[in-house]
């Protein structure tokens, strides 16, 4: 499969100037700096007005999005992508300001720790550990997150499951990892995809479990799909990008939480690849998804 939009060709360009697909083998000093640089070129300035705030919680550093009247509205709490090894608050934050404005919702952006310095499960220890702080006391949130970030919010999932902790409303997911069978045919179509390849996937999971692979074929909380159960979980809405070796991931999810009767949707976006929020301001068909993915968090809470 090949990109053939002129919008999503521009922005694969762009970002390939400044993160080259070798980043992805660097060390993960230089891939941070060559994806921090990358990051900083697409960057939009925040929504006039909204009230931003960095703080700790529970020990974890975190950045608060809040618009007015959001503290009558559930929260959302955001995990960002990038391998479990690049990516913070900066990376995420124009996203996540404009995410909450489009939703009223509090947008709660949490700095997991990262790989390699800090194996599984640092990362879910600490999505779980603000979001146990926040949805304290009867709050109520959504977990979401992009890509290294969707798993994240769905190992969240799984971890109040299993630990009796307050399970969010729903969990939204784009383009997800989600320990899917790689010889499934997005990882083999795809391999080669612009921005992600199927390579990149299995450099980044042994730089998460320090090369322990037993961990993503028995643990739902680093490998959503090898769960033995999904009931329990809450609704879901995946997003793909069709271009991606992780497409094939979200179907999976959708599937196995259908047959719980867990309420769930999927999206694919033709000619998208992964990473794509980057491109809402540039990519029409960028700009759509991240329209349709706030307005299915406002038709959800309207329910």
């Amino acid at each position: 499969m090949h990109v053939t939009d002129p919008e999503v060709l521009r922005f694969i360009a762009d970002t390939e100037a400044a993160y080259p697909a070798e980043a992805n083998g660097a060390t993960a000093q230089d891939n941070r700096r060559m994806y921090d640089a990358m990051c900083a070129v697409f960057r939009a300035s925040r929504p006039a007005g909204l009230p931003v705030r960095d703080e700790s919680v529970a020990g974890v550093p975190v950045r608060r999005y809040t618009p007015e009247g959001a503290h009558a509205r559930p929260f959302l709490l955001y995990s960002h992508g990038g391998g479990f090894v690049v990516g913070g608050l900066d990376s995420h934050d124009d996203v996540c300001a404009e995410l909450a404005v489009a939703t009223g919702c509090e947008v709660i952006s949490v700095d997991y720790r990262l790989a390699p310095e800090h194996l599984f499960p640092a990362q879910i220890d600490d999505v779980a550990a603000v979001w146990s702080v926040e949805a304290a006391d009867g709050r109520q949130g959504i977990a979401i997150g992009d890509s290294a970030g969707g798993n994240l919010s769905a190992g969240l999932c799984f971890r109040m499951r299993r630990t009796g902790g307050p399970m969010p409303l729903a969990q939204v997911l784009i383009y997800p990892g989600l320990g899917g069978d790689m010889d499934a045919p997005s990882y083999i179509d795809n391999a080669e995809a612009p921005m992600l390849r199927t390579q990149d996937l299995k450099t980044y999971a042994g730089m998460l479990t320090g090369g322990d692979m037993e961990l993503r074929r028995s643990n739902p909380e680093i490998s959503p799909l090898v769960a033995q159960s999904f009931a329990g979980l809450p609704p879901a809405f995946i997003v793909t990008a069709d271009i991606d070796p992780l497409r094939d991931d979200g179907p999976a999810y959708l599937k196995a939480l259908q047959a719980e009767g867990i309420d769930a949707e999927w999206r694919n976006e033709p000619q998208l690849i992964h990473g794509y929020l980057r491109a809402r301001h540039r990519s029409a068909r960028a700009a759509e998804s991240f329209r349709v993915i706030c307005n299915w968090i406002n038709a959800f809470l309207a329910r």
